[in-house]
């Protein structure tokens, strides 16, 4: 293969999810609507992690970092698509193109890793109640969260470099509204063969060890509430972790409806389309998934609010009037 640079490519077109024109104004209000749902609920959902200590459990650790990591997965492709609406350019720059590529498999890669580990604590929890503390304790926790972000850079680093690597063609059309690989790389002139076996390859470990995980766990702790004598018992047992299970539920069922759906139609703006609901749809309605079930957290959120509501006035009060 030869490098990418020396092909001289400059711009990637990001056709996004429709060609017509008078759409545009609805697809933009739509989008910048998920966009700032997205990022002032999970940013609720960090702020109440960090100010009430009752949350500083590990637990809420992890759900503050996929709340982070929701954050970041829809910032690396929202606001460019925003942009490319309003000035009616559809141009990404290659070096932009690659950037966004990486950064999107980074934080893809780490709400899968996030959404195992929370799965294990909670099978931690249900199963074994008593070394909970032990085993689930701030330096076990910490290198988990640190495990999951190394394996995510070094998978992200390692594609987006091979993709450096290729060389392409006049056609640079993504039939995307944004760079997702596997529609960059069929653009190449260059032989693939490499990178379509690394991109497989990962796709399908991490899709199967994360879904292993999150079964081998679910099935312990199903066999755990039903050993539960007591139907209040098993309610509070079960409670604990629904709201992870909707989460896993919500971006595995996606994630898989986009997978079929690409498989079974030619068209790969369908494709575009039905990837929005993982990539914008799901990270918008977990806070409200973990809100409405978790009555710690909205304890937290009344409070956070109230002080907003109570302190708000006085704040502004005193900058009028200094």
């Amino acid at each position: 293969m030869e490098p990418g640079n020396e092909t001289q490519i400059s711009e990637f077109l990001l056709l996004g999810l429709s060609k017509k024109i008078e759409l545009q104004p609805l697809i933009f209000g739509l989008f910048l609507s998920m966009y700032l749902i997205t990022v002032i609920g999970n940013l609720l959902i960090i702020l109440a992690v960090g100010s009430d200590s009752h949350l500083h459990t590990p637990m809420y650790f992890f759900l503050s970092n996929l709340s982070f990591v929701d954050v970041c997965f829809t910032s690396t492709t929202i606001p460019k698509m925003l942009k490319n609406i309003q000035t009616e350019n559809k141009a990404i720059t290659y070096e932009g193109c690659i950037t966004q590529i990486h950064f999107f498999l980074l934080f893809a890669t780490m709400e899968i890793f996030l959404l195992t580990v929370m799965a294990y604590d909670r099978f931690v929890a249900i199963c074994h109640p008593l070394h909970y503390t032990i085993i689930m304790n701030p330096r076990v926790c910490g290198l988990l969260a640190l495990m999951s972000w190394m394996m995510s850079v070094l998978n992200s680093l390692l594609q987006s470099l091979m993709v450096l690597w290729l060389s392409f063609c006049t056609d640079l059309e993504i039939p995307h509204f944004f760079c997702e690989i596997t529609q960059v790389v069929q653009l190449a002139c260059s032989d693939t063969f490499l990178n379509d076996i690394v991109l497989y390859f990962a796709t399908m470990l991490l899709g199967s060890v994360s879904l292993t995980g999150i079964l081998y766990s679910y099935s312990k702790i199903a066999s755990s509430i039903r050993r539960i004598s007591s139907a209040q018992g098993k309610y509070k047992a079960f409670s604990s972790c629904a709201s992870h299970l909707s989460v896993v539920s919500l971006f595995y069922c996606t994630a898989l409806g986009v997978y079929l759906s690409s498989g079974t139609t030619h068209s790969s703006q369908s494709s575009a389309t039905a990837s929005v609901m993982y990539t914008v749809v799901t990270p918008m309605l977990n806070p409200f998934i973990y809100s409405l079930r978790n009555k710690d957290i909205r304890r937290a959120l009344r409070r956070i609010i109230g002080m907003a509501v109570l302190y708000g006035p006085i704040v502004l009060g005193l900058k009028k009037y200094p």
